[in-house]
């Protein structure tokens, strides 16, 4: 739940930006390069933070990363919303978006290290469904905050001071990952975290819980483990394929996902919506995500990882092609909610099989070096959008888009099932 709201904070910060985009090209007369680099910024702090993100979680834990990502993007958020002009609020993105992109690979390490086995996919699933929680949050405050007044807007990047209160109870209460104490050395304090889950645990409910891992292990045995060496590189050789293929589908997803999502406010705009008419179909589009990620999490644990990840995206892929055709307004929230469910159940189990690809000494590093690289696409996407729109229109556009999540897709075939298996200790 801890790592759950600061994931839902994130995206409602993310997802802010997408309808402030829209307001400030009504209200400050930006032009779509200008909103395109408003978006792209922060993607760019998204890509640096990822990458370092993960590197520092490795080196000096969770927790404390976690906790420092929330105050910095929170403080940047908070400022933003005084600035007086474009130029400032770009500064302010790329600080925003250091925080978040190092928030989320760590957020998923830290529930993956902690979660059963019989239940981790899903329990990374439902991390991920927080997203959408965040992102719904975004889109009320879009349709309800930012269209209330010309200076809407800054309240709602007001509202985004919120992950820095949440910032103090992190460092306070939530537990560090046992899984990274153990690998310090630090056995003491890890001692000390799995006796305080315990104590919350009821004795029968314990002894239900030891009879059924003992089963378990029993039935499944050796070949139940992951079987990975100690390796110290994430492009060794018996990692390079599943980076390969991982670093593949984090491009993909974010290109596809990003290119869509932060622009549709503004192409609704510009099709001849109000502000209005704009946000609400989007506020409708975004529900949909929850039953995506719902789906994905009953899903993950019987089908596996990786062809839960393929459906989705495929389905995604579908998804997009027809939201290229659609030319009426029940058509596009159609289309948009069918994008919305499979994308982010997609995300979902993307977030899902990345941390379980690594041994823990570099899990951090391998899930913030995919969610870094990502990130180059995200930083794309925005630009991309304006010049493909006046070459080719909405088909060519999301036709690009389904294409990604066609070859995200394929790459995903390639990656191992890990469902079931034990992370190293």
């Amino acid at each position: 739940m801890g790592s759950g709201i600061g994931w839902a904070l994130d995206a409602m910060d993310v997802g802010l930006i997408s309808f402030i985009m829209a307001a400030l090209a009504v209200h400050w007369g930006l032009t779509s390069t200008e909103t395109s680099w408003l978006a792209s910024i922060g993607f760019v702090g998204m890509a640096i933070g990822a990458t370092f993100g993960g590197l520092l979680a490795d080196r000096f834990g969770r927790r404390q990363v976690f906790a420092l990502t929330l105050l910095v993007y929170g403080l940047a958020t908070g400022a933003s919303a005084l600035a007086t002009g474009l130029g400032v609020l770009i500064v302010l993105r790329f600080i925003i978006g250091l925080g978040l992109g190092a928030e989320l690979p760590v957020a998923s390490t830290l529930v993956s290290e902690f979660a059963p086995r019989r239940i981790r996919g899903r329990m990374v699933v439902l991390l991920e469904a927080f997203w959408a929680l965040g992102w719904i949050a975004a889109a009320v405050i879009g349709a309800f905050v930012v269209t209330a007044s010309e200076n809407g807007w800054r309240w709602a990047l007001a509202l985004g001071m919120i992950p820095t209160v949440y910032a103090l109870y992190v460092r306070r209460g939530l537990p560090e990952s046992v899984r990274f104490l153990e690998k310090k050395g630090r056995h003491g304090e890890a001692e000390e975290v799995v006796s305080s889950f315990e104590a919350q645990v009821p004795r029968d409910e314990l002894a239900r819980i030891d009879a059924a891992n003992s089963a378990e292990a029993s039935r499944t045995g050796a070949v139940a483990r992951e079987g990975l060496p100690d390796e110290t590189s994430i492009w060794s050789r018996a990692l390079r394929g599943r980076t390969a293929a991982l670093w593949i589908i984090w491009f993909s997803v974010n290109l596809a996902y990003y290119g869509a999502f932060i622009w549709i406010p503004s192409l609704l705009v510009g099709q001849g919506f109000t502000l209005v008419q704009s946000f609400t179909f989007t506020l409708i589009i975004t529900l949909a995500q929850l039953p995506g990620y719902a789906t994905a999490a009953w899903l993950i644990e019987r089908w596996g990882r990786r062809r839960t990840l393929a459906v989705f995206l495929i389905g995604s892929a579908a998804a997009a092609a027809f939201y290229g055709t659609a030319d009426t307004e029940t058509l596009i929230i159609i289309a948009g909610c069918l994008l919305s469910f499979f994308n982010l159940g997609a995300w979902g189990a993307l977030y899902a099989i990345g941390p379980e690809l690594y041994p823990t000494n570099i899990r951090g590093a391998g899930t913030g070096a995919a969610a870094g690289f990502g990130r180059l696409a995200s930083i794309i996407a925005p630009l991309i959008v304006p010049p493909i729109l006046a070459f080719g229109g909405p088909l060519v556009l999301f036709g690009l888009f389904s294409a990604a999540f066609f070859i995200a897709a394929v790459a995903a075939f390639t990656l191992p099932e890990q469902r079931g298996k034990i992370l190293d200790a």
